[in-house]
């Protein structure tokens, strides 16, 4: 394929390194369960098609993530494929649940309101950090990659705006408890570009290294893609999405879609920035996945090019 054109910007990362959320985030959403085979052959094809890092599923009970009630099943399907497979971990109990099947890669998630940690893990947010503590502590002694997630960073259905000191307090409360990787989410959609700067330019004011920093931007109001590119410019390489653009939040009645992975690699290759990521695969891979749940894919390049295909 000749499109999109390359017109590489000097001042952007040479190389971002896409962390798929699709088998995880994306099918945490779905209102009925899909079967552990679709989504294994779902990780399986995302791998094929060059994604390095796949978040596979969550240990976190059954009765909280119904859909995700078959990480047991699922995780042993997949550990052997040549790629990162990181698993959610929402307490010590899901820890042991993932090193007894020999993940290699964990996440925490946390949050940076009162609200929505209420909400999510029915505690403060100082209080759902200390609940995190000995989990990454544990999990850093195993040798593990550990990612802290960090959710409704620029705003928050119940509070509104979320200041940009309280954000980089949490952040640099996960950052000091050791996490490899911290995941900025906009989990309801609403950052846009300067708001994205602010935030990044205070947490390198606060002595987090952009190196350490992803960016997880939902697109409720059609802001991903550029507040993806906001974050290019001040240094982040990590980025995640989603392929077909599958996803929400169970527990933000007001997050819509993740920032679809083919939309995002569409906008990369242009400016000449690697992601390993055959696009052409991909859209294939989120194709099928969208006949499996029997609805179209909300992403708009998948839309653009099996139509074209078709």
């Amino acid at each position: 394929m000749t499109l999109p054109m390359t017109v590489p910007d000097p001042s952007l990362p040479a190389r971002v390194r896409i962390h798929e959320v699709g088998p995880r985030d994306g099918l945490q959403n779905e209102k009925t369960a899909v079967p552990t085979e679709v989504k294994a052959e779902f990780i399986r094809r995302l791998a094929a098609a060059g994604l390095s890092t796949v978040e596979a599923t969550s240990f976190v009970h059954p009765k909280w993530v119904p859909q995700l009630a078959d990480a047991e099943t699922l995780f042993p399907l997949v550990n052997g494929l040549p790629v990162r497979l990181p698993v959610l971990v929402p307490n010590e109990r899901g820890l042991d649940r993932a090193l007894a099947l020999g993940a290699r890669e964990v996440a925490v998630f946390a949050s940076a309101t009162e609200s929505f940690a209420r909400a999510n893990l029915n505690r403060t947010v100082d209080e759902a950090l200390a609940m995190f503590e000995p989990v990454v502590i544990r999990a850093i002694e195993a040798g593990l990659r550990v990612r802290g997630y960090l959710s409704m960073c620029f705003g928050d259905p119940w509070e509104g705006a979320v200041p940009v000191e309280q954000v980089v307090r949490v952040t640099r409360a996960l950052a000091d408890m050791g996490c490899d990787e911290l995941s900025l989410g906009d989990t309801i959609g609403v950052a846009t570009p300067g708001h994205v700067g602010a935030l990044l330019t205070g947490l390198a004011e606060a002595g987090v290294p952009v190196s350490r920093l992803a960016v997880h931007f939902h697109d409720t109001y059609g802001q991903a893609l550029s507040n993806t590119l906001a974050a290019l410019r001040h240094g982040v390489t990590v980025v995640d999405a989603s392929a077909g653009g599958l996803g929400g939040c169970p527990y933000a009645e007001s997050a819509t879609g993740n920032l679809a992975t083919e939309d995002l690699v569409w906008m990369l290759d242009g400016l000449g920035i690697e992601t390993g990521v055959d696009l052409a695969a991909l859209t294939a891979t989120s194709v099928w996945m969208a006949e499996q749940l029997g609805r179209p894919s909300p992403s708009r390049t998948v839309r653009a090019l099996s139509h074209k295909e078709s």
